[in-house]
């Protein structure tokens, strides 16, 4: 069995979005602190990775948004490893309300481990492994999927470009991976306005487009003062749900940064319960539809 280690956060008010609920990238930054817990626990805190000269990044997350946490909420994040291959583990975090039990979100990490002084693969030593598994080694890892290809962009997808900024940055030196979430959000937020649907008409609507998922690659580091450039466009649109497409690049040199597919839902203000997509919407953003 894994050691499995349990973390409790109470939502502040700076984490909650317009519509009062836990911003999507705020979960992000939960699992990351549990994952540092739980490191901690099984021997391995940042100081004993320095000593190591080793580190981790991840390398690909998934994230399913069940339920909305609001200010004041109270979360616990359950976190275990759950394999190891080489030079990777994933990761696994399970998030409910602390005090109803009721699963609010689950996620998985697939982490690289890398020499901290080169940034070259490293190899996961058996003490390490222990530490996270002490009655034993875990089930052989799975073969790991191929990251899903995005049908192309459309001739209208939306562009922007931003910098990373030093707020963005982390104690890593790069642009943490949480950052790219709100990075995710405030392009398709722009995007649906300049398609005639900013926040202010979706709520006259009685309307709100929330998100269900997150499955996001990071490719390699954004560091600071970076311009990178960001294209989105949907597809696949259901009767309440669309999936949205968004590559990552810096500008520089055109190396691909990250890439993301997000399931969004369209949801009832006043019920929170799933609202049909408006005929309206799906004709103003036709040309930024992929096939």
């Amino acid at each position: 069995m894994p050691l499995t280690h349990i973390r409790t956060f109470r939502v502040r008010h700076c984490e909650c979005n317009a519509h009062k609920q836990v911003y999507p990238a705020v979960y992000m930054r939960y699992a990351q602190e549990a994952a540092f817990d739980a490191s901690a626990a099984a021997g391995f805190d940042m100081h004993r990775y320095e000593e190591l000269d080793r580190k981790w990044l991840v390398r690909e997350t998934e994230i399913e948004y069940v339920h909305p946490l609001y200010y004041g909420d109270s979360v616990q994040v359950r976190t275990w490893v759950v394999d190891f291959r080489h030079v990777r583990s994933i990761r696994a975090y399970e998030f409910r309300h602390a005090e109803s039990g009721c699963l609010v979100a689950r996620a998985t990490s697939d982490w690289v481990h890398l020499v901290l002084s080169t940034g070259r693969p490293a190899y996961i030593s058996p003490e390490m492994r222990s530490g996270f598994y002490p009655e034993g080694p875990p089930p052989p890892a799975p073969a790991r999927n191929r990251f899903p290809a995005s049908p192309e962009p459309p001739p209208d997808a939306f562009r922007q470009k931003r910098r990373a900024e030093w707020r963005d940055v982390d104690a890593a030196g790069h642009v943490n991976n949480a950052v790219y979430l709100s990075y995710i959000e405030e392009c398709a937020l722009l995007a649906l306005a300049q398609q005639g649907w900013p926040p202010s008409r979706l709520e006259g609507e009685n309307l709100a487009m929330t998100t269900k998922s997150h499955h996001i690659q990071y490719r390699q580091p954004a560091l600071l003062d970076d311009e990178l450039e960001l294209i989105t466009w949907l597809s696949d649109l259901q009767k309440t749900t669309a999936s949205r497409h968004t590559i990552i690049t810096r500008a520089t040199d055109g190396a691909e940064v990250s890439r993301a597919i997000t399931v969004h839902a369209w949801i009832n203000l006043e019920t929170g319960q799933p609202a049909t997509i408006p005929q309206a919407f799906r004709e103003d953003i036709a040309p930024a539809i992929a096939g």
